[in-house]
């Protein structure tokens, strides 16, 4: 356990932090699951928004979120 008070503060937000960051790879990871399960204009709108909320907070690279995004269209495509 850390002594000094800065550290004490920095585990508290840390702790909050990783509880925030694991929600949201688990809805985008969730979202990128249906959409390829079931590729409907409604799932992938879902997953594209997914993606560009965890590229725009650092989550993800944004290249990540636009070659998934390339991919998932690609599917819908040609289902």
């Amino acid at each position: 356990m850390p002594i000094i008070r800065s550290a004490i503060k920095k585990m508290r937000k840390d702790k909050l932090r990783t509880a925030r960051n694991a929600k949201r790879e688990e809805g985008m990871k969730r979202a990128i699951k249906t959409a390829r399960h079931t590729p409907n204009p409604k799932n992938l709108t879902a997953a594209f928004s997914a993606l560009d909320k965890a590229a725009k907070v650092n989550l993800i690279h944004v290249n990540k979120a636009s070659r998934l995004k390339s991919r998932l269209s690609k599917l819908a495509a040609i289902k």
